[in-house]
């Protein structure tokens, strides 16, 4: 009797370990998705704080894959000799969201930041990429109004993203959970929670910020050092188009996605 050969999808394989920002969940499950039902290959998928998951790393947990909400995280791990070189795969910037009782406007956003009766909410720097993009918008908005950077930095309040910071209730976006909560009236997070956020909490307002104050998010990728091969075919499944495509469809923008015409 011939030998059977066992196909991609019949081989025991280990899952592909993929670490990830938190703001990629829905986008990366549906990427590992495809790629699984096209490869045959599983993927084992962290979602979290990019600063956070780089400290686990670091310390040593087992991973292949790190699809980080910035450069920085990822270059840390890549100037250790722990990752290869690291890759611009996705875009994204911040947004404001707010209460629905909270009266903002892009033009009016910096002043009802700054107001004292309202609670603004970031991320946490550091340990979440998007607590440093925030503290970046509030750098900016020193050349608008001196002395707004530290009233920004003394009251914004770091809610998600840090070793401590409560999680929110399982299936619910964290950023509008805490304002639908009270936690904040005025929360800064990535533009790309509109959807997740419209969807449970269809009065909570996004508000896009000024031209002024407006700050962008680049997200970095790498594959660690000794990692399978087969983490080096997610990675290109990532910045390949169909990977790509899934990013676009979440609100990102995807640098490496052919532009129509082209």
């Amino acid at each position: 009797m011939a030998a059977v050969v066992a196909g991609p999808a019949t081989c025991a394989q280990e899952p592909v370990l993929l670490h990830a920002a938190g703001s990629l969940r829905a986008a990366l499950t549906e990427v590992t998705q495809a790629f699984t039902a096209q490869s045959g290959l599983a993927v084992k998928s962290a979602f979290g704080a990019s600063g956070l998951l780089r400290e686990r790393i670091a310390k040593g947990e087992s991973a292949e894959v790190f699809a980080s909400a910035d450069l920085g995280n990822p270059r840390v791990l890549a100037k250790a000799g722990r990752s290869g070189p690291v890759v611009l795969f996705a875009r994204n910037e911040l947004c404001a969201f707010a209460r629905p009782e909270v009266a903002v406007t892009p033009e009016t956003l910096l002043e009802r930041m700054l107001d004292a009766s309202l609670k603004l909410g970031t991320s946490t720097p550091r340990a979440d990429p998007s607590g440093d993009y925030a503290f970046q918008v509030f750098a900016r908005a020193e050349t608008v109004k001196p002395g707004a950077r530290a009233a920004l930095e003394a009251k914004a309040m770091q809610l998600t993203g840090g070793p401590g910071t409560a999680p929110a209730p399982d299936g619910l976006n964290i950023y509008g959970h805490n304002l639908a909560s009270g936690a904040a009236d005025i929360f800064l997070a990535y533009c790309t929670n509109a959807a997740p956020i419209a969807k449970e909490q269809p009065r909570i307002r996004l508000v896009r910020l000024p031209p002024e104050l407006t700050v962008g998010a680049e997200y970095g990728l790498t594959v660690m050092s000794g990692a399978s091969p087969n983490a080096g075919r997610l990675a290109m499944f990532i910045l390949a188009q169909e990977g790509q495509a899934i990013l676009a469809r979440h609100g990102f923008s995807a640098p490496t996605l052919p532009r129509e015409g082209g």
